[in-house]
């Protein structure tokens, strides 16, 4: 039976009550502890979490206990802005070094980094071998690296970038510093690469569950793009969405479509002046601008925590620039759509890409080989018809548990099949045989459907039997049909810029009728809605979170700062769900820390009570009966738990019998107090605590537990306080 010593009790507190301070949460998600344990014993590490699944914690944490600055290396100076503000914001004291800054300010953030006032310094990989700053953070002799975004490092990873390579000389001038590795998705040749190349020494490996539940997944064959992305678009009126293309013009004309069409909609790439981006992201992220168009080859930088949709106009170049660019829809758990508008054209597309891009590498085949493997699988997850949460989740090794997610085109069972899809195959292929395999997929369908083009008539194409044959066709739907034959397999299209379509063995076993083809398109019926979008809206008040979203919306504008780092999505929604109408009922919605409780919560708590007072509604009603978030999986341990809590265990039997810390336990025994809400919690509070804690709690307020635990002059431990002050609140004694 495992047991847990009371040293590693007394650091759990530790962590759960620096986590509820700054950010206020009472509980860790899945990997979040060992992560930060890791960080505190410095012991290397690589953390593979998905988007959305609580990396920045994990190295953001282990500094403000252990009361150190630790370096962070971050690609994208947008990302480390965000995360600034965000920690600011949040009472946390961080950060960040980059090209963006003049040569004043970063002398004075310089001075603030060495007189150790700071807990976090971010940085660009490229300034980790510039002499000064090596000098500079050797003076405050920095004791842990954390390197996001850590596949960059590995040359089988997306996204590969030469800088981070040289972030290996770490170990040699800083032998005593422990590195971190981060990183949202790698697969296992690529978490050894990584492991390999950072020269991480025995290092802790966290890999997370690679499934986001909370994302629905649809593949969608293209047809035509800017019209099936504005109906996409509109699904999510004055909600984030982010739109990825292929290249920059590609951006720019999706961008003016959505807006000729009413749609807050502008492009993002490379091409644009740095501070044209700096606009269009600043717009963005002060949410100005409901949509974003950006290239799929150039990173984002968009931290905004609250995207409910990403659309793919085309397909990326691998599994892994889907899983990052589509995680981050829905990073704060609720719900979020992803839609891919896939074609055959794109593989080709990209591959024609890629050899260009090899042509300036020291190892071009190398390149092309590892590249065209990656767009293969991605090629398969399009083209597939399977679950798309199972596809995935198996692409990164892990086995996905259910039989119908419920939550993808697959399982919603919003693909149907082509009638007679044999017999139109035969017809395509047939066509493609009589202009003697030696046009592309633009004439064969001309052909088809009997087109009076100039091609046609000087080939005198218009006399083949296969003229006209499918004349009452969609052409981009016929298209796409040809597409799908290509991925299939019974149908070529050979590389380079001018593609023909050509026959193989397949196609004459599909003519010949030896061999069915499946064709699919979609339904014509409208999208339905995913179980996990009517969970997520249970028992929240629309009114109230449309109009707690203004104020987070002025507040940010008064500060100068996107409005997602003042409360994110997920906790609004949950003040709009519970209504409480006290600061200490306030401080009790996860995402509300004690410097956001103190510098917000008067004007949250103001605007909630004016809301009820007008509509007639009551305040706290839905505190001690929210339903579970969507994402949470209520695990054994748990459901143990509660059953000997509801048994009169006590929090040293369980602990004992589920191996669990006290910490651990204890978030376990609140759960059940405010859920059962019992008479008396005597069974794990003696009656003399319990009414000096309850005593202090009157005189102090229920809001932060510090207060409290000073008030009792350290004497009684914070899981102890925790546990009063929900009973408290069941009771409605918290005041």
């Amino acid at each position: 039976m495992a047991t847990v010593s009371a040293r590693e009790i007394s650091t759990n507190d530790r962590i759960i009550e620096t986590v509820k301070r700054y950010w206020g949460f009472d509980a860790l998600r899945p990997h979040q502890e060992q992560a930060i344990l890791a960080g505190l014993q410095q012991r290397d590490s690589l953390v593979v979490l998905p988007t959305g699944g609580g990396k920045s914690l994990c190295y953001q944490a282990p500094a403000a206990i252990a009361a150190r600055t630790d370096v962070v290396v971050s690609p994208l100076i947008s990302l480390m802005k965000d995360q600034v503000d965000g920690l600011r914001q949040c009472g946390y004291p961080a950060t960040a070094l980059h090209s963006g800054m003049t040569a004043a300010q970063q002398r004075k953030e310089e001075e603030t980094i060495a007189a150790g006032k700071y807990r976090l310094v971010f940085a660009a990989p490229e300034r980790m071998v510039n002499s000064w700053f090596l000098r500079l953070i050797e003076r405050i002799n920095v004791r842990a690296f954390a390197i996001d975004e850590a596949h960059c490092i590995s040359h089988w990873g997306h996204d590969f970038r030469p800088e981070y390579r040289q972030l290996a000389l770490l170990k040699d001038r800083f032998p005593k510093a422990s590195i971190h590795a981060y990183t949202a998705t790698a697969t296992e040749r690529v978490r050894l690469d990584i492991v390999e190349q950072l020269r991480l020494q025995n290092p802790a490996i966290l890999v997370g569950d690679f499934d986001r539940p909370n994302l629905v997944f649809r593949v969608v064959p293209r047809v035509d793009v800017y019209s099936q992305a504005l109906d996409v678009v509109r699904r999510h009126k004055n909600q984030a969405v982010i739109i990825y293309c292929i290249s920059r013009r590609d951006t720019e004309e999706m961008a003016a479509h959505l807006r000729q069409h009413g749609c807050k909609a502008e492009h993002y790439h490379a091409g644009m002046t740095p501070d044209e981006r700096r606009r269009t992201q600043e717009a963005f992220s002060e949410e100005k601008l409901d949509v974003i168009v950006a290239t799929v080859a150039f990173g984002m930088g968009i931290d905004r925590s609250d995207v409910r949709c990403v659309i793919h106009a085309a397909m990326p170049k691998s599994i892994e620039h889907y899983q990052q660019e589509a995680g981050r829809a829905g990073r704060d758990g609720l719900e979020a759509e992803c839609v891919l508008f896939y074609s055959a054209a794109d593989v080709m597309r990209w591959e024609s890409l890629i050899e260009k891009s090899a042509a300036e590498a020291e190892n071009p085949e190398e390149v092309i080989e590892a590249s065209g493997e990656l767009l293969g699988h991605m090629q398969r997850l399009a083209s597939g018809a399977r679950c798309r949460h199972r596809a995935l989740s198996e692409y990164f090794g892990q086995a996905y548990p259910r039989d119908n997610c419920n939550a993808c085109d697959v399982c919603l069972g919003e693909m149907e099949e082509v009638a007679e899809a044999t017999v139109l195959a035969q017809k395509i292929l047939s066509c493609v045989a009589r202009v003697d395999q030696r046009f592309g997929a633009g004439h064969v369908t001309d052909v088809l459907l009997g087109a009076n083009t100039d091609m046609i008539r000087r080939c005198r194409h218009d006399q083949l039997s296969t003229y006209g044959l499918l004349k009452e066709s969609d052409k981009k739907e016929l298209t796409n049909l040809v597409h799908q034959l290509v991925d299939q397999g019974v149908l070529v299209r050979t590389p380079g810029d001018r593609p023909i379509l050509q026959l193989n063995e397949a196609s004459w076993e599909v003519m010949r009728g030896q061999r069915a083809v499946r064709l699919c398109k979609p339904r014509s019926k409208p999208v339905k809605r995913a179980r996990i979008d009517e969970v997520s809206w249970e028992g929240v008040d629309a009114e109230l979170f449309e109009s707690l979203r203004q104020l987070r919306h002025g507040i940010a504008k008064e500060r100068g700062v996107p409005a997602f780092v003042i409360f994110g999505d997920a906790a609004v929604r949950e003040m709009a769900r519970r209504r409480p109408g006290t600061l200490a009922a306030f401080s009790c919605v996860p995402g509300v820390g004690q410097r956001k409780l103190a510098d917000l919560g008067d004007r949250f708590v103001a605007q909630i009570r004016a809301h009820c007072e007008a509509n007639g509604l009551s305040l706290d009603e839905t505190m001690t009966s929210a339903p579970p978030r969507p994402t949470s999986k209520i695990s054994p341990s748990r459901l143990a738990a509660q059953e000997m809590f509801r048994q009169g265990a006590s929090i040293e039997t369980v602990m004992a019998a589920l191996g669990r810390a006290r910490s651990t336990t204890s978030e376990y025994l609140a759960e059940f107090i405010m859920q059962t809400a019992p008479a008396s919690i005597e069974a794990w509070v003696d009656r003399q605590t319990y009414a000096r804690v309850a005593n202090a709690v009157r005189q102090v307020g229920a809001g932060p537990l510090k207060p409290v635990f000073e008030k009792l002059d350290g004497q009684v431990p914070y899981d102890t306080i925790r546990l009063v002050a929900r009973h408290l609140e069941t009771v409605g004694d918290a005041t």
